[in-house]
């Protein structure tokens, strides 16, 4: 488990288990689970459909085996059944909001009885955006249960007739490797179920889609130029393991996805002009186009790396940054370089013209 997760996810249990601190441990939850969930949308956002249904260790022993789209439907089937039919008593989100015929499942469960292939066919079979929204919808109506709970209401067990609905309203496969969920969750009480649907088995699951999509991000890169056409160099970026870069349908690039269409305007300029990147153009040192507008933090940095670029070419440029990373990490080299495109070039060039 991610040690920092692990940790926060120990304060909050910890400020749960006392009545004095439990409200507390309520607003870090929720406060964690919206930073969890934002690991969810930048995948939404920045990677292509075939990602979904792709199972880059379909062997392997553990939650990674699965697909990106298996995962949130699971994350979200589980706490939308737990929070509403058990815990509210009231309608789950995939009905209330329709979004069983919106995201187009063939199966309204958790999905706990598929495996191999057909977790793979499941996933291709679904809208990525509706599953999506129903997502955040369940998550957003479990923090306002959870903002209304009480502390004495953590102690409710389950009666006999709670442990029926599940089984009654179908959302529970009657296959070995799924029945046993409503023994388990009905064995909990409320306290235990917060600790494990809404936050212990969100950080299992999240971390297991970080897994795959690192793979299927280390897959797209592989043979692809790592020089972006704007001038960063993908091989040092902070976001290494979640963008295969602009040359790739991986594209989670902190600049692009700011755009609707995701693209780039100086990825897009280049394609237009034909030419390999920026650093071809002959309006490079002029150009206020997309990442290069003067109110970008990055820009001058940027430009001057697509300079060096132009000049002394993708390798010499690569093999100065190695160097500059040696010392320091990705935003300080780029705080270095941004200060001014003229010195951000002197510097680069002054560290390829040293020995060693």
């Amino acid at each position: 488990m991610d040690k920092e997760w692990s940790a926060k996810n120990r304060q909050i249990q910890t400020l749960l288990s006392k009545e004095a601190t439990y409200k507390e441990g309520i607003e870090l939850l929720i406060q964690f689970r919206e930073e969890m969930f934002a690991q969810v949308t930048q995948i939404i956002n920045g990677y292509p459909a075939e990602a979904f249904y792709q199972m880059p260790f379909v062997n392997a022993k553990g939650y990674h085996s699965k697909t990106l789209a298996y995962s949130i439907w699971h994350i979200f089937r589980i706490e939308d059944i737990v929070a509403h039919t058990l815990i509210s008593d009231d309608e789950q989100m995939l009905i209330s909001g329709g979004f069983l015929d919106k995201i187009g499942s063939p199966i309204k469960t958790t999905g706990n009885e598929l495996s191999g292939q057909e977790i793979a066919d499941f996933s291709k079979q679904i809208n990525i955006k509706a599953l999506y929204d129903y997502a955040k919808e369940v998550m957003l109506s479990t923090n306002a249960m959870l903002s209304k709970l009480e502390y004495k209401q953590l102690k409710r067990r389950f009666s006999d007739s709670d442990k029926a609905k599940p089984e009654e309203s179908g959302c529970v496969s009657k296959d070995k490797n799924a029945f046993w969920l409503i023994d388990y969750w009905c064995g909990k009480d409320i306290r235990g179920l917060i600790l494990m649907p809404f936050s212990r088995h969100w950080i299992m699951h999240i971390e297991a889609m970080r897994r795959i999509k690192n793979r299927l991000c280390l897959l797209a890169r592989k043979g692809i130029d790592p020089v972006a056409y704007c001038g960063f160099s993908c091989n040092h970026c902070f976001l290494g393991q979640w963008c295969g870069g602009c040359r790739t349908n991986y594209n989670v690039c902190s600049y692009a996805t700011e755009f609707e269409d995701k693209q780039c305007p100086n990825a897009y300029c280049c394609r237009e002009k034909q030419i390999d990147g920026c650093y071809e153009c002959g309006e490079l040192e002029t150009c206020k186009k997309g990442f290069y507008v003067s109110d970008n933090n990055g820009a001058a940095s940027a430009k001057a790396q697509a300079m060096f670029i132009k000049k002394y070419g993708k390798k010499a440029f690569l093999k100065v940054h190695d160097k500059l990373h040696e010392r320091y990490h990705f935003v300080k080299t780029q705080d270095i370089l941004g200060q001014d495109v003229h010195k951000g070039f002197g510097i680069l060039e002054e560290e390829y013209k040293k020995k060693g």
